[in-house]
């Protein structure tokens, strides 16, 4: 097996985030899904975002925003994502590749346009996300780069990507490229709806041993597993993935790996102003421990160090000196 050429390469649905400061009513009067992510059309999209205040946009999707905390602590990384040729499509290319990310996926000509996520900021910090996907639910296969996911040592799937039939395919096709070259395929569940509607893939994909890492938060585990109890979903899991990583928010996090147990507390911060993005910090955290090989709980402290730093602000990728901060929080 070749040395690879990434630590990560990750296919996810590529976003540009507007996210705008609301009050409690305006979720109401909306009829929004509080605290969970929504997909909507076109249309349901300029609605929302006509009825927002001042917004802040910035380029986004679960696996994109995962990435760029990965490229700010040092890690070398390439991205898969469709966008379109258009105003918000150069938006996204131009943020990434200013992150210090390779992506180089064609442009898509004609069609729907670039995908964007309105999300509703209340003042407890909580995020209310309205997603339409837009061209990156149109990722077909023939649109990857096999060589380039062959030279990744982790491919890292967003599960949000797996709703759509065409990116599907894709990333089933990218798992297979990904295992014939001895590569590591790390998957987050992404949002408990998508496990509603595609849980038998993903229990098929830890059953048949597809899975390396799995990153699920505290609903998604119940979700996945029915098991509504924490530790009795851990346990219908731990023994069939080799790294399982389950978050908790303010109650920090667990992972288990070949049988070690490691738990880490959140990260304490003044005050939490924005949500948006926790998990995938979080996973950008343990993935950038996990590719230099530091211990299970190094692994998890990076973690809920990455997330404490993007809740502390509006938007979903960090603003600090990432590899500063790391190196004094585990000094």
């Amino acid at each position: 097996m070749s040395e690879p050429r990434y630590d990560v390469i990750a296919i996810g649905n590529a976003i540009v985030d507007i996210i705008a400061a609301c009050d409690d009513a305006t979720i109401e009067e909306l009829q929004l899904n509080r605290g969970g992510m929504t997909l909507v059309d076109a249309d349901g999209a300029d609605t929302l975002y006509a009825a927002m205040g001042p917004a802040t946009e910035k380029s986004g999707g679960s696996a994109a925003n995962t990435l760029a905390g990965l490229a700010e602590l040092g890690t070398q990384c390439a991205f898969i994502g469709q966008v379109a040729k258009d105003q918000f499509g150069e938006v996204f290319a131009h943020d990434i590749r200013a992150a210090g990310i390779d992506f180089d996926t064609p442009m898509l000509e004609g069609g729907e346009p670039t995908g964007r996520c309105l999300i509703f900021v209340t003042p407890d910090g909580e995020r209310t996300m309205n997603t339409f996907l837009g061209a990156g639910q149109v990722l077909p296969a023939e649109a990857l780069d096999e060589e380039l996911i062959a030279s990744g040592a982790i491919l890292y799937l967003e599960g949000y990507l797996w709703d759509p039939e065409e990116p599907r395919r894709a990333m089933r096709r990218a798992i297979d490229v990904a295992r014939k070259a001895g590569r590591k395929i790390a998957f987050t569940a992404s949002e408990s709806f998508v496990i509603d509607r595609h849980g038998d893939d993903f229990r098929a994909m830890i059953e048949d041993g597809v899975l390396d890492i799995l990153f699920v938060n505290e609903s998604e585990l119940a979700t996945l597993t029915g098991e509504a109890e924490f530790e009795a979903g851990l346990a219908a899991i731990a023994g069939k993935v080799p790294v399982l990583v389950a978050t908790r928010g303010p109650d920090g996090a667990v992972a288990i790996a070949h049988g070690e147990r490691a738990e880490v507390a959140a990260e304490p911060v003044e005050a939490v102003v924005d949500t948006t993005g926790a998990g995938d910090q979080f996973a950008a955290g343990f993935l950038s421990g996990h590719a230099k090989g530091e211990p299970l709980a190094v692994c998890l402290k990076r973690g809920a160090i990455a997330a404490a730093e993007v809740i502390s602000h509006y938007g979903p990728r960090p603003e600090a000196d990432m590899q500063k901060l790391m190196a004094d929080k585990l000094a």
